[in-house]
């Protein structure tokens, strides 16, 4: 189910012939979810259990057995006078009697030792029916797995996962159906701020970028891969010659785009050479908090990268704060063609461009869903349901990254991503 993460295709045809087809995009690491690894992650539990339990019985018994070492003169010597007083009790007076009692006094503490001896031995019974249990358990996996070895199923599970893979590449583009539930990568840094990879499809560029804050920044950190940035190490600084504002940053094909602090202008900076390639005015664009999302934070420009290339989401006096999608040649930052949504964006908590379509979130707060959709191809729009998980209440950032097929977000100091489900149509070679 996709609960447990697998990707689902499945497929009917229309009463026109249309191929229709359904994908749901997985949550990183699915081969760890099929039903045989979480029995036997299961055993493993319960294999560590019964380790740490005779660990434990280990120490003890060790403990109680120096204990019982320790009083064995003590036994020897109640037991010699014992046998003395049983052949001559006569000579059993007032004082002998007094050191018997002193001596049995001494064993006392023996009692408790021998009671745990016994709670230890039905223990040990128990142990050995979890062991039985276990031998049954896995001899039952072992024979529903056949003649596989793990190897070998790994390896099938490796290849099924590239053609899907490379079968979910092929779907192309699709309508926006539903968001998973957050999955934390980190929490670092500000409330505020952005963290991305590279939106270029394709691309072997396993590189992390992290821009902490959402104003008068200039330090962008770039982590060799995603466990680096996790772990926070083996990353390199960029000093941005101009500082920006909001966090509607984005990287496309090597480049960081971002706006320039106190102005509409945008900059897009090459990270590979450090310096920055061309600047640009998105022309009439409101900033400096003219025309923010609901948040505020200088977000009154925000650049995104879908299927079709690079967009700049924005709003200007013109358009009475309506939010404005603008298409971007990416190496010259020229406008290539607007619309007007017709959303205003003060109301918009966050805003994501799929497949040519705008998606936009009714608030930043929890509570939040994805309430509108403008799709560019035919210049309508409809407000939608999707439900949207805001697991730590502050969304200050919201990007689709169409190279992995997950939205980026920066929640209140943590940096989350969540796996989208899209309904496509393919179209048959007929039509």
């Amino acid at each position: 189910s996709p609960d447990e993460g697998w990707q689902v295709y499945t497929s009917a045809q229309a009463p026109d012939g249309k191929c229709l087809c359904t994908a749901v995009i997985p949550v990183q690491g699915t081969c760890s979810r099929d039903l045989r690894s979480h029995q036997l992650r299961q055993l493993m539990e319960k294999v560590q259990n019964i380790s740490q339990s005779m660990e434990v019985l280990d120490l003890r018994t060790y403990r109680d057995l120096q204990y019982v070492r320790n009083t064995e003169s003590l036994m020897k010597g109640l037991d010699s006078r014992l046998k003395v007083a049983a052949e001559s009790q006569k000579s059993l007076n007032a004082k002998s009697f007094q050191e018997l009692k002193d001596k049995m006094t001494e064993l006392l503490p023996l009692m408790p030792v021998l009671d745990q001896y016994k709670s230890d031995t039905r223990l040990i019974v128990h142990l050995k029916e979890e062991v039985r249990n276990l031998s049954g358990s896995l001899l039952a996996i072992q024979e529903e797995m056949g003649a596989y070895d793990y190897e070998e199923l790994q390896q099938r599970v490796l290849m099924l996962e590239a053609r899907l893979h490379a079968c979910m590449q092929k779907l192309g583009c699709g309508k926006l159906t539903g968001v998973s539930n957050p999955i934390t990568i980190r929490a670092s840094g500000s409330r505020f701020g952005s963290w991305m990879t590279d939106t270029m499809t394709p691309s072997a560029d396993s590189r992390v970028w992290y821009m902490d804050g959402y104003y008068k920044g200039r330090r962008v950190l770039e982590f060799r891969t995603l466990n680096d940035f996790v772990t926070g190490q083996n990353f390199v600084q960029h000093l941005l010659p101009h500082p920006w504002a909001g966090t509607g940053h984005v990287v496309f094909n090597g480049s960081l785009y971002y706006n320039k602090y106190q102005s509409n202008i945008a900059v897009k900076y090459h990270f590979r050479s450090r310096s920055v390639l061309v600047q640009r005015s998105l022309a009439g664009a409101g900033y400096n908090n003219t025309f923010p999302y609901s948040w505020g934070g200088f977000s009154d420009i925000d650049f995104m990268v879908d299927e079709s290339g690079l967009w700049a989401v924005y709003t200007t006096n013109q358009n009475a704060g309506n939010i404005v999608v603008s298409r971007v040649d990416p190496q010259t930052l020229e406008v290539l063609h607007s619309w007007d949504t017709g959303y205003p964006k003060r109301s918009a908590g966050e805003s994501f461009m799929i497949c040519g379509t705008l998606y936009v979130t009714n608030s930043h707060l929890a509570g939040a869903k994805i309430y509108f959709a403008y799709y560019t191809n035919t210049s309508s729009y409809e407000y939608t349901d999707i439900p949207f998980h805001n697991q730590y209440s502050h969304i200050s950032m919201l990007d689709y990254n169409p190279r992995e097929r997950v939205l980026y977000t920066w929640n209140n100091g943590h940096q989350v991503i969540y796996n989208v489900t899209l309904f496509h149509v393919i179209k048959t070679s007929g039509e």
